[in-house]
């Protein structure tokens, strides 16, 4: 990832309303679809500026996982005062978690099959995955250039790389209320080519946009409960470990 994004994510992961309604997501598919989930061992993998580590704090310990060193000591300086987050130099294998978490991830690796099969043997027996990815290969465009993404998903992409691992619990589309205000932003993206253009949607925009974008993405978590949206911008997978 450029580091001019990974900048922005930092400095706007708090507010912006993509991770505020993304963690109000994620958190009511962990309350909604996992049973044992009080003290639990997490594994952030990718935990990028820590944008979804206080939210899993709730749920047990958090073990955070970055590559680069720079992001450790970032990481390490940020959650120095939260007693159940912890930093990982490495990963030990013979470390098994019950839930491993990571958003928007696998499509900045170039063999996603592989990462999958590394990431369902750090999993304890019944463990669950969570992952989001973005969707649809026909939206890749400068900005998934800029960002480091080798792809885009569809779900049918993400059942051929898991369900040889993993029995799926929730598998959907979302960012569906968005999605074509979406389409329309990645058109110009995609005509423009416009570095300043793309960056642009990285950070928060004013507080009154912000907040509207944030309650209606956010308000997915209650139509997940009980169905699966047919398209949207991104796609969540969560799945037990066979």
């Amino acid at each position: 990832m450029d580091p001019q994004i990974y900048t922005l994510h930092r400095e706007n992961e708090k507010e912006h309303w993509w991770y505020k309604g993304r963690r109000k997501i994620i958190s009511s598919l962990i309350n909604d679809s996992i049973k044992n989930k009080q003290n639990i061992s997490i594994l952030d993998f990718g935990a990028g500026s820590g944008t979804n580590s206080i939210m899993l704090s709730k749920y047990g310990d958090v073990y955070l996982y970055e590559k680069d060193k720079k992001s450790q000591e970032y990481l390490k300086k940020k959650f120095e005062n939260i007693k159940n987050i912890f930093i990982l130099e490495e990963i030990d294998k013979s470390k098994l978690f019950d839930l491993v978490v990571a958003t928007d991830v696998i499509e900045h690796i170039e063999k996603d099959n592989d990462i999958i099969k590394y990431l369902s043997g750090l999993i304890k027996k019944n463990g669950n995955i969570l992952l989001t990815v973005p969707a649809y290969n026909f939206l890749y465009n400068e900005r998934d250039k800029f960002l480091g993404h080798f792809r885009r998903y569809n779900t049918k992409m993400i059942k051929n790389i898991t369900e040889q691992y993993f029995k799926t619990i929730k598998l959907s589309y979302y960012n569906f209320f968005l999605f074509f205000l979406s389409l329309v932003l990645f058109t110009m993206i995609k005509i423009l080519k416009v570095k300043s253009f793309i960056t642009s949607a990285e950070k928060t925009p004013n507080s009154t946009l912000n907040n509207f974008f944030c309650y209606i993405f956010s308000s997915e978590k209650f139509f997940l409960k009980y169905i699966n949206f047919p398209f949207g911008n991104s796609i969540v997978y969560l799945a037990k470990k066979i």
